[in-house]
């Protein structure tokens, strides 16, 4: 069981944030957010895949206007993403973002961030203090060594939350990233010693997803098994809702969602097996698609493995020349001809 960071509470419309909360999943549209339709159909889209808030990018006046109006067209809460421009900020703000994300290495001048935060106090709006290790960096000067990379993360930051916070704003989430696994994590660890509020956390520029899924999986599931971290994205190349997916997977291994569908536990086969257990496995994953119901499945294919997993599943498969044995709760209940596997499992998740 994982014990939570305490941090404060921030208010996202009507998400909540914080150690109190459960861990929020959120992703980031990638079409032009002037292409109002697209941009709503995707945010529908990541809200269906299980995102509770969204953010979308608003480097521009025209994209600032489209944000009002999608901010009309979902229920989901939105995030304006914003860089360089105060403008910008106060323009989102405005237009009815639930949350902004700030960046300290592009928005530095006291005045602006001071518009931006009295800005948002009005409005009732949260926001982000994203600090990116790429963006820290002048590159006109001599290179930061990545010894001391953490160190700078933290001091833009810091800076941030002072001036926040002397302005009696207090809604804020922190978060800091880099592509660097290792880096992330030691100086997520910093400002989870350094504050006390809620953070989010995330792996920048990742990769693609197959490149994606397991650095990130490593220093968010660092981070959380730690009890830091109260809203995590993963960044990945392509489709957003497959950033979601593997989201959702690193939070659900570490028991911080709730499971809302089956768990599928698979053998990873070896010269016992009498049976293509993967195609089996296939075939039940298929199945199980349309499945609504939170409960755990496991495809065994040899007597080694096969008791000992169907004692901890709700439904389990020992399959062997071509038939099978089904157990229910770790109690033998059938065998039965290996055609009707799939028939016989969705009558007995019916039956959970």
């Amino acid at each position: 069981m994982i014990t939570r960071r305490h941090t404060s509470s921030v208010s996202v419309g009507p998400v909540e944030i914080g150690s109190s909360a459960p861990v929020v999943i959120q992703s980031m549209t990638k079409v032009p957010t002037t292409d109002v339709d697209r941009c709503v159909r995707q945010v529908q889209r990541l809200a269906a895949a299980g995102c509770r808030l969204v953010r979308i990018a608003v480097p521009r006046r025209a994209d600032t206007i489209a944000f009002g109006q999608i901010v009309q067209k979902v229920r989901v809460p939105l995030i304006a993403d914003v860089h360089f421009s105060a403008d910008r900020a106060v323009e989102a703000i405005e237009a009815g973002a639930a949350k902004i994300r700030l960046n300290p290495g592009n928005i530095k001048q006291r005045k602006d961030i001071c518009r931006i935060i009295d800005a948002a106090k009005m409005h009732r709006v949260a926001a982000r203090i994203g600090v990116n290790e790429a963006s820290i960096r002048d590159l006109k000067k001599a290179p930061v060594p990545p010894e001391e990379r953490t160190a700078l993360m933290l001091e833009e930051m810091s800076g941030y939350v002072r001036l926040f916070e002397d302005r009696g704003f207090d809604q804020i989430v922190l978060s800091a990233k880099s592509s660097d696994a290792l880096r992330t994590i030691e100086v997520n660890r910093a400002i989870a010693e350094a504050f006390g509020y809620p953070m989010h956390l995330g792996l920048t520029h990742a990769g693609l997803p197959a490149d994606a899924s397991i650095p990130s999986a490593v220093a968010l599931g660092t981070l959380l098994a730690e009890g830091i971290g109260d809203t995590i994205r993963v960044s990945a190349a392509g489709d957003p809702v497959v950033e979601t997916e593997i989201a959702k997977a690193i939070a659900l291994s570490l028991g911080l969602l709730d499971r809302t569908r089956p768990e599928l536990i698979v053998c990873p086969t070896c010269g016992r097996t009498e049976i293509d257990v993967v195609k089996l496995a296939k075939r039940v994953e298929k199945a199980l698609r349309k499945v609504r119901k939170p409960c755990r499945i496991a495809v065994m294919g040899c007597i080694v493995n096969g008791p000992g997993e169907a004692a901890d599943a709700d439904i389990a498969v020992c399959a062997a020349r071509e038939k099978a044995a089904f157990y229910l709760h770790g109690r033998k209940i059938a065998i039965v001809p290996e055609m009707e596997i799939i028939p016989r499992l969705l009558a007995a998740i019916e039956e959970l």
